[in-house]
C-alpha cells in the first residue's frame, strides 16, 4: 500500500531505557512492511540513565536508525522540534517511546492520509478510563480550552500519534518548549490552511517509569504558551488556504478559526 512512499518515525526520548528497545524493533518491524525507503529518528533529550548508549547500539546494529543527542534536556518541545527538524522522508509520523498505541495503526493512518488527501492525521484515544480521574480531567479541561480559543475540532490534541506531510513542516515554524507543541503545530496547519483529519486508536498506558505530562510545572508552562499562541494568532487570517477546498467539494476537513468545517 506505502511501498512508494517515504517515511520519518521519530522518538523523543528521555531516560526511556526501559523501552527504546523494544520500541525501535516494533518500528522496523511494521515501517519494512510498510516502506522501502525509511528512517528512525531517536532524540536522546539529555538523558541521564542508558539511553543514549542504547540509542548507538541500535544505531550501529540498522542502518536504517540515526540518533540525535541533546547534550542538554530540552523538554518535550525541542525533543519533538529535533525529531521534526532531521526528518528527511516524504511523511513524518511521531510516537512516544512507551508505544501508547499499536505501531501497526501508521498502516490505518496512512491510508487516511492518501483517500482523504490530507495533509496530517491525528490519532484519538478511544478509552482512557485506565489513566485516572485526574489526568482525565486535565485532558478535558485542556482539549476544551484548545476548541474554545482556536476553533480546532480536535479531540486529543496533545496525543502523541500525528502522521504529517512533509510540505506542513516546510510552512510552519514552531516555538513551543514543552507539551504545548502538539497544539501549535495542529493550529499552525489549520490556519496555514492544511487539510487535518482524525481518527481513533487504542490507547496503551505506560506501565513502566513516570510520565511526568500532568506534573504542575508542565501544566504552567503549558498554559502559559497556550496564552503566547492565542495572542499570536486571535486574528483570523484573511488569505485563502494552500488547497482549495473546491478540489474535494465530498471531503470535509476540520477548520480552525473563522473557517467552518463545511468548507469555503
Amino acid at each position: 500500500m506505502a511501498a512508494g512512499l517515504s517515511i520519518s518515525l521519530f522518538f523523543p526520548a528521555w531516560n526511556e531505557e526501559d523501552y527504546l528497545e523494544r520500541a525501535v524493533n516494533r518500528a522496523m518491524a511494521v515501517l519494512s512492511r510498510l516502506s522501502s525507503d525509511f528512517e528512525i529518528l531517536i532524540v536522546d533529550d539529555g538523558s541521564s540513565d542508558q539511553t543514549g548508549e542504547i540509542a548507538d547500539r541500535l544505531a550501529a546494529q540498522h542502518p536504517q536508525v540515526k540518533v540525535i543527542h541533546h547534550p542538554v534536556n530540552q523538554k518535550l518541545g525541542g525533543a519533538i522540534r529535533s525529531g521534526l527538524t532531521h526528518s528527511t522522508k516524504e511523511v513524518v509520523v511521531y510516537s512516544d517511546v512507551d508505544l501508547p498505541f499499536d505501531l501497526d495503526e501508521i498502516e490505518r493512518a496512512l491510508h487516511l492520509l492518501s483517500y482523504l488527501e490530507a495533509d496530517m492525521i491525528c490519532a484519538f484515544r478511544l478509552d482512557r478510563t485506565s489513566e485516572g480521574i485526574q489526568r482525565i480531567a486535565y485532558s478535558f479541561v485542556y482539549n476544551w480550552l484548545v476548541r474554545a480559543l482556536f476553533g480546532v475540532k480536535i479531540k486529543d490534541i496533545n496525543f502523541s500519534f500525528k502522521v504529517i506531510r512533509r510540505r506542513v513542516l516546510e510552512v510552519i515554524e514552531l516555538r513551543s518548549q514543552g507539551s504545548f507543541i502538539d497544539a501549535e503545530l495542529v493550529v499552525k496547519a489549520l490556519r496555514s490552511g492544511f487539510r487535518v483529519f482524525q481518527m481513533g486508536v487504542d490507547y496503551f498506558p505506560r506501565s513502566r517509569g513516570v510520565s511526568t505530562l500532568a506534573s504542575p510545572m508542565v501544566i504552567a508552562k503549558l498554559l502559559q504558551e497556550l496564552a503566547l499562541l492565542y495572542s499570536e494568532t486571535k486574528h483570523p487570517r484573511t488569505e485563502r488556504p494552500l488547497r482549495s477546498e473546491a478540489e474535494l467539494p465530498n471531503v470535509k476537513p476540520l477548520r480552525a478559526g473563522s473557517r467552518k468545517a463545511s468548507g469555503g
